[in-house]
């Protein structure tokens, strides 16, 4: 492999990488809110955490373009923060987090959906604070249903392309593996397009295979 195609796989897997350490601690409240929690249109946020799974990918990079723009979000950043959204590595972070929130939330709300809530009532008897009932009990009972969906996330951050190629196009340096293997073979790159293949397969399979170990080990 050329110098060039190890940096699109380091660009790939740090940014997926860090796109999941971003959505962690939103889809850990969102988790434990719908774990634990019943409120009048709670099937409401359900539906829209689980929205980018079933809609186009497309569709959803098209919000984001919308939304974090110049003539967005996008904007306020610009005038006041001095930088961009779109079109930079921070829209690829953005569109693999948002594409990946929906597993990881689903993993660890079947982790937290596990964990006996008498232990939780317990340590609140005892003069614990929400908070601290949440990270000493909570979290380390559901650790490996949530580390489990951190894998799939990841595994998830790195195939996606159809949010992606919304937000970024084809810039060299934001060039995810899929953009790779997809600009390849429209310019008849096989070569190279194979070898990234091959590599996105290696990656993939690490991640969903721990993910699918630290589930059965949580199981056994």
């Amino acid at each position: 492999m050329s110098a060039e195609e190890w940096q699109i796989v380091w660009f790939t897997a740090w940014v997926s990488a860090l796109s999941t350490i971003f959505i962690l601690p939103f889809g850990l409240g969102a988790a434990w809110l719908l774990a634990r929690h019943d409120w009048y249109g709670k099937s409401v946020l359900e539906t829209i955490i689980t929205l980018p799974l079933v809609m186009p990918p497309v569709a959803t990079g098209l919000i984001l373009l919308e939304l974090f723009g110049r003539h967005g979000i996008g904007g306020f950043f610009h005038d006041h923060f001095g930088f961009d959204i779109i079109f930079t590595w921070r829209a690829v972070l953005l569109a693999l987090g948002i594409m990946s929130f929906p597993l990881l939330v689903r993993s660890a709300r079947t982790a937290f959906e596990g964990v006996n809530p008498r232990l939780e009532q317990i340590a609140r008897t005892l003069g614990a604070g929400d908070v601290r009932v949440f990270f000493t009990i909570s979290v380390p009972l559901a650790l490996r249903g949530i580390v489990g969906g951190m894998l799939l996330a990841f595994a998830r951050a790195l195939g996606e392309f159809g949010a992606t190629v919304m937000v970024v196009g084809f810039m060299p340096k934001t060039t995810t593996i899929s953009l790779a293997i997809f600009h390849s073979v429209q310019n008849f790159q096989d070569a190279e397009a194979y070898r990234l293949l091959g590599v996105s397969v290696v990656l993939a399979f690490i991640a969903v295979w721990s993910s699918e170990w630290v589930i059965r080990r949580k199981k056994s």
